[in-house]
Parts: C-alpha cells; structure tokens; sequence
C-alpha cells in the first residue's frame, strides 16, 4: 500500500507517516523508482501496534525502543495492551458518568456528594504491582512487599553494589559472561523477596522498557541501563529455562 493509502486506512495524517520513517520508527518496505513509499503487512502490522503504544500514551522514542528490542513479542504486548487498555476504559466510564452527574447538577436536577464529585480520579494506585499481580498472583506480590519493608543495611549496601556492577557492564553484550555475571546477582537478590521464575525474570525485564515510569527510574543509575538490563535478562532466563 502507498503512504496515502495507509494514511486514510489508520486514520492518519501522510506527514505523521513521514516523521515516523524519518525519526526510524516506521520505515516502508520498499520504495518505488519515483520516490513512493511502500507498507508491507508487517509494516500495517507495526503501525498498529504504535497506534495503540500512542493510544496508551508512551512517547514515540519509547515505542521505537520497544519495537526494535530483540526480545518484542507482539502476542505479548497485545494483551498487555488489552489490559491496560480495558483499565482506561473502566476509567473513561466513571469520570463520563461523575461529568454527567456535574451538568445534572449544574442545571440544578440534582445535588452530588463531594465523594461523588471525584469519581473516576484515581492516582493513588500502583501501576507495576497491579502487573505484577495479573501476571504472578497476589500472594507472591504480598510477600514481595512484606520483605522489601524488612530491608535492611547491608540491603541496601548489597542493591547499590549491584547496580554499580550493572551500570558498569552495560556498556557490553548482554551476553558476555561480564554481563550475565552481573545479571545473575540481580537474579540472586530477588530471590529475597519471592520466588521468581526465570519466566517471571525475563518478564521483569520487559515492564522494564515497556513502562517508561520503571525506565526513567532506573536510567537514573545510567543510560540505557533499563534496555541492557531487560536484554541480559532475556538472555539469563533463556539460557535457564533450555536448561531445565
């Protein structure tokens, strides 16, 4: 299909097209002799999984880092999608309905609690551990929070040496033995706070590059620290689990 085509198709304008090739997040498979960009399936394919990153509101720079990890699973981040997408929509429906009470109101047709007046704000809730959960139940995230609050000193001294490791080596393969070396420690000290398959590891590290709250948190130590972390554990779980 050509740009103009896939433009109308999505609902699209051409020029966003365009800045999604120009920035490398979307590059047409092919183009014709007289300049014409041309989208293959799998480009429709990629496009939709950006419209609903867009729709969820990661940043394109965070899309592209998503899409272009060798680790992406698209069945994966379609029900992750799904998901979060099913959330706002339960979201979306509570504050239509606290709007239409406030016109009722308005107009004088009724009166609203201030309880009422806030129905459908929430950001009180944590969006990793509801993850967490979905994927790996509630009494192993109940226990990871029961031990993180019985952190102790040397804890934290053992966390903060690890991630000094981690920064340091992520500047190499995430396979080298340097890297998988590092990573193996990460793996150890999660173990103090459940028990995490290497399934659940190698999940971990996706939340980590797919969330750009858990990415700007951990990029602190360093950057690209969250993707080398996400890869080298990709790689550790893999490596385990053809193990077993």
């Amino acid at each position: 299909m050509k740009v103009k085509e896939v433009a109308e198709l999505a609902g699209i304008s051409v020029r966003t097209l365009h800045h999604y090739d120009e920035i490398g997040l979307l590059s047409p498979a092919a183009t014709t002799d007289a300049g014409y960009r041309i989208y293959s399936e799998q480009d429709l394919e990629t496009l939709q999984q950006i419209l609903f990153f867009r729709e969820l509101g990661f940043p394109l720079k965070k899309i592209k880092e998503i899409l272009h990890n060798s680790s992406f699973d698209r069945e994966e981040a379609l029900e992750m999608q799904h998901r979060m997408l099913l959330e706002k929509q339960k979201q979306l429906e509570k504050k239509i309905r606290t709007i239409e009470k406030t016109i009722q109101e308005v107009k004088g047709e009724r009166t609203m609690t201030q309880k009422e007046k806030f129905e459908g704000f929430d950001f009180s809730h944590n969006p990793y551990e509801e993850e967490a959960r979905r994927r790996w139940g509630d009494q192993t995230v109940d226990e990871a929070n029961k031990k993180t609050g019985q952190f102790t000193e040397a804890d934290k001294n053992r966390l903060s040496d690890i991630y000094r490791n981690l920064t340091v080596a992520r500047h190499l393969t995430p396979d080298s033995k340097e890297a998988q070396d590092a990573i193996h420690e990460w793996y150890v000290f999660l173990q103090r706070f459940g028990h995490y398959t290497p399934e659940m590891f190698k999940n971990l590290g996706q939340m980590y590059v797919m969330d750009e709250r858990f990415t700007k948190n951990i990029d602190q130590f360093g950057d690209g620290l969250a993707q080398f972390m996400a890869d080298a554990m990709a790689v550790y779980a893999n490596q385990r689990m053809n193990e077993n």
